[in-house]
C-alpha cells in the first residue's frame, strides 16, 4: 500500500490535557513529535497508526532546564540541541556525547527527546548513557503524571513501560556528583552514520566517602540496554576493566543481524566495554 493511499487523521492540540484525551480516546493513537521513526514505520506499514497527535503547538514542551539537581528534558526538544547545548555539556557531558552520536545532523535537527525514547528501539544512542546516569522519564495520561526510571522503562524491542495514552512529558537527567568522570563509546559496523552495533556507557563516580564506583551501560547487545554497578576503589585501570569486562559479559545477549553475528557483536561488546571503561578513567595515562 502507497503512503499516499493511507491519510491518518492528524490533531494539533494546544494544550497538554487536549493531547492526553486525544490519545485516550483512541487506543491507536500516537503521539507525534519529531516524526523521523515515525516515518520509517510508515514505509513499512502505512496503515500502523489511524491517528496522529501532533505535540509540536503545546508550550513547554520544547523546554531545557537545569535546576540543583539535575536537567529537566521537555519531549519536544531536538536531539542536536541535546548534543550543541552548553547547559546539557556542563551538566550532562556524558547525555551529549550519546545523543550526538544519532544518526546524522538532518536526523538530529528534526528527531525529539520524548518521540526517541517512545519508539523503544534497542540500538539506539541515548538509552545506554541515560540508564549510566539514572535518568528518570516523566510521562502522563488523563490519568495523571508518574515517573519511571530508565532501568524500568524498556521492555523489549519496541516496547516501553509506556501505558495507553501515556506519552513521554520530560526526562530527568541527574549531574553526576563532582569529580565524576564519563564517556560513551559507540561502534557501528555499517557505516559511521547507522544505529549503533554495539554500545557503552561509562561512569567514574566518587561514593563520598573516599571510594569510587563503576557504571556501565550497555546498548544493543540484549532485548534493553543493561547496567552494571560495582566498586572500583583503588584498583588500577586494568583491574577495573578486568572487573568491567565480567560484570559486562553475562549482560550480553545479542541478535544476529545484518550487523553481524551474535560472536562478532559479543567481541564487539567487550572492545566497547573496554574502550568506554579506559576513557572514564582519569589516571589511565599514568598505569
Amino acid at each position: 500500500m502507497h503512503l499516499a493511499a493511507v491519510r491518518p487523521a492528524l490533531h494539533r492540540p494546544r494544550t497538554l490535557a487536549e493531547a492526553c484525551e486525544l490519545l485516550a480516546a483512541d487506543e491507536r493513537a500516537m503521539a507525534y513529535g519529531g516524526g523521523t521513526a515515525i516515518q520509517v514505520r510508515r514505509r513499512l506499514d502505512p496503515a500502523f497508526a489511524p491517528t496522529f497527535v501532533d505535540l509540536s503547538l503545546i508550550p513547554g514542551l520544547d523546554r531545557l532546564s537545569a535546576g540543583a539537581g539535575g536537567l529537566r528534558v521537555g519531549p519536544m526538544v531536538t536531539i542536536r540541541r541535546m548534543e550543541t547545548d552548553p547547559l546539557v555539556a556542563r551538566v550532562a557531558p556524558l547525555a551529549a556525547a550519546a545523543y550526538g552520536k544519532v544518526a546524522n545532523p538532518r536526523v538530529r535537527n528534526a528527531a525529539s527527546v520524548g518521540g526517541n525514547l517512545a519508539h523503544g528501539a534497542y540500538r539506539l544512542d541515548p538509552p545506554a548513557a541515560l540508564l549510566a546516569l539514572g535518568a528518570v522519564v516523566e510521562a502522563t495520561s488523563v490519568s495523571g503524571v508518574r515517573r519511571i526510571a530508565v532501568a524500568d522503562f524498556f521492555a523489549g524491542p519496541r516496547h516501553t513501560a509506556l501505558g495507553p495514552g501515556e506519552l513521554v512529558t520530560a526526562v530527568e537527567i541527574p549531574a553526576l556528583p563532582p569529580g565524576s568522570v564519563s564517556s560513551y563509546v559507540k561502534l557501528c559496523s555499517l557505516s559511521e552514520h547507522d544505529w549503533p552495533c554495539v554500545s557503552a556507557a561509562a561512569c567514574l563516580v566518587p561514593d563520598g566517602s573516599g571510594g569510587r564506583r563503576l557504571r556501565l551501560a550497555i546498548g544493543a547487545l540484549a532485548a534493553i540496554p543493561r547496567l552494571a554497578e560495582f566498586d572500583v576503589t583503588g584498583r588500577r585501570v586494568d583491574e577495573a576493566v578486568a572487573a568491567a569486562l565480567a560484570a559486562a559479559e553475562p549482560l550480553m545477549d545479542p541478535t544476529p543481524d545484518v550487523r553481524g553475528s551474535a560472536a562478532y557483536k559479543r567481541a564487539l561488546g567487550r572492545v566497547a566495554a573496554e574502550d568506554a571503561v579506559r576513557r572514564a578513567w582519569p589516571e589511565a595515562s599514568h598505569d
